[in-house]
């Protein structure tokens, strides 16, 4: 079953996020493909973290995590935060430009959007932990989205005006 559910997923569209933290318990960060909107008011979002990843005891013990929605030119450093650089050191954060959030955290300077969150649940579920975090700051950058289905990076293609209504979407 697992194989079956996993090529399924795989022709699922996703968007691609870099989630970082800094703190007491270090600076890391690491490619994600699961990031929802819980709520808007108040504005609280979710990532879903493996286990066994280093990223996660850095979260618990930081408190803080930012999410980094990447853009269309950031295929490379979404290989690189996903510990497949093609060039450089695997989650090499000298590999862009990063600002600090209001709570610590990096935070990419050219990302299509990007969230400081401060951590409020952590649920536990199969292989993954998925934190829930109230959003402290968010901000959209002006670069479109970078997309990842079947295993591959994509630029979401533009529709036309009009084609798609809020009201016939689902």
């Amino acid at each position: 079953m697992t194989d079956y559910f996993k090529n399924a997923m795989a022709a699922a569209v996703t968007g691609v996020y870099v989630v970082t933290t800094d703190g007491p318990a270090g600076r890391v960060g690491l490619t994600v493909s699961s990031m929802a909107s819980v709520s808007a008011e108040p504005p609280m979002l979710l990532v879903s973290i493996n286990r066994d990843s280093p990223l996660l005891p850095a979260i618990v013990d930081n408190d803080v995590f930012g999410v980094n929605a990447l853009g269309v030119h950031h295929a490379g450093l979404a290989e690189t935060f996903a510990g497949r650089a093609a060039a450089g050191a695997r989650y090499d954060f000298g590999a862009a430009r990063w600002e600090r959030g209001e709570s610590g955290v990096p935070l990419l300077s050219d990302a299509s959007a990007r969230f400081d969150c401060q951590v409020s649940y952590l649920v536990a579920a199969g292989s993954h932990v998925v934190v829930i975090g109230a959003v402290r700051d968010a901000s959209r950058g002006a670069v479109a989205a970078l997309a990842y289905t079947r295993r591959d990076y994509a630029r979401p293609a533009e529709l036309p005006a009009g084609e798609i209504s809020s009201r016939s979407a689902a």
